[in-house]
This record gives structure tokens, C-alpha cells and sequence, in this order.
């Protein structure tokens, strides 16, 4: 028995710590669709660190509320207690407006081109951007205590809180940290940057 703990031990051990981080410390995550695009693209993967406090523009993964067999990634917009409004794609919270530097490169898509050529994989995104008179829908919000209000990077096709509601802090699985597929987009992300 020394000797197999003597050779196997450490291998064990090692299998033993790397267990106990994926299970209650990281997971793997994949982006499904296009809903974060430009910031995360379709088929990238990354990893959600669950032992994170979140906080606002933070990227997230989370069970989908009115799906709970999905997984979603979205942006922390509206933290429990705010009052987030939208208009005319200025976003307020709590009456302070805020710059959206993370969305620049689509909107300016969206007003040159309502994001025609970006949208050439799918005529019905086309169509629907073209009908658009803003990049981000107007609406205003008071997110209940306990819960946080989702959206999505690419605002005009993302399902995310304006379609599933607000979502319970139990359901947010962590705080995505690392981009680490494609390799050649290889980076740590935090606050969604």
C-alpha cells in the first residue's frame, strides 16, 4: 500500500484538486449564436469563474429563465433596485447615462448599413434590422431586488431579459473570465472587456 501511495499519490491528489476546482470553482462555457456578437462570436469558448461577486457590464453565464435547460452568456446591465431605461440608444441607470463603449462597433454598423452585410447569414436578422429605427429597443425597467436584468451585446437579435424577464441571482452560474477558443483570440476578459 507505501508504494502505491508512493506512485500514485501525487497523480491522485492532482486528479482530486482539478475535480474540486471544475466542479465548485470553474467551468467550461461555449457561445451559442450570435446575441453577444461583436464582443463574443458563435462557437468560442471560455471559462466562468462561480465563485465571482457580480456586478454591473460584467459578462455572465446563466440558466435561461423560461428555459431552465439553457445556458446563456449575457452582459449585467440592471442590478437589483435600479432603474434602467433606454432611449434612443442612450442607456440610463438610476438617471445617470452611460456609455456603451462595447457596442460602438455595431451601432455604427447599424447606422450605416441597419447591419445588412453583417446580417448576410440570416434574412430574417437582415429584415429585422432594416425595420429597426434604433439599435436597442426603448423600454424602461425597475429590476426587483434579487434579480438582475440580461441583454445581450448584439441588441437587435439577442434573447435575453427583455424576452425571458429578469433572472434570480441563483441562476447565474458565474462571471465568464477567460476566452481561451479560438486560440488566436486567446484573452482574460473582465468587466466584458
Amino acid at each position: 500500500m507505501k508504494n502505491f501511495i508512493k506512485n500514485w499519490g501525487s497523480f491522485f491528489l492532482t486528479l482530486l484538486i482539478f475535480w474540486l476546482l471544475w466542479a465548485f470553482v470553474v467551468t467550461p462555457v461555449s457561445v451559442k449564436g450570435h446575441s453577444m456578437d461583436p464582443t463574443l462570436a458563435d462557437g468560442q469558448k471560455m471559462i466562468t469563474y462561480k465563485l465571482a461577486k457580480i456586478n454591473r457590464f460584467d459578462i455572465v453565464t446563466t440558466k435561461e429563465p423560461d428555459d431552465l435547460k439553457k445556458l446563456a452568456v449575457k452582459r449585467v446591465i440592471g442590478l437589483p433596485g435600479d432603474i434602467v431605461e433606454m432611449q434612443d440608444d442612450q442607456l440610463t441607470i438610476n438617471e445617470e447615462k452611460i456609455d456603451e463603449s462595447y457596442l460602438t462597433e455595431y451601432k455604427n454598423k447599424f447606422t450605416n448599413d441597419r447591419l445588412q452585410d453583417e446580417y448576410a447569414y440570416n434574412t430574417a436578422y437582415q429584415s429585422l434590422a432594416k425595420d429597426s429605427q434604433t439599435f436597442t429597443n426603448t423600454f424602461t425597467y425597475e429590476v426587483p431586488e434579487g434579480k438582475y436584468l440580461l441583454l445581450g451585446d448584439n441588441r437587435l437579435i439577442s434573447k435575453d431579459s427583455r424576452i425571458f424577464g429578469f433572472v434570480d441571482k441563483d441562476l447565474i452560474q458565474g462571471e465568464v473570465i477567460f476566452r481561451y477558443w479560438p486560440f488566436s483570440e486567446i484573452a482574460v476578459l473582465h468587466n466584458g472587456k
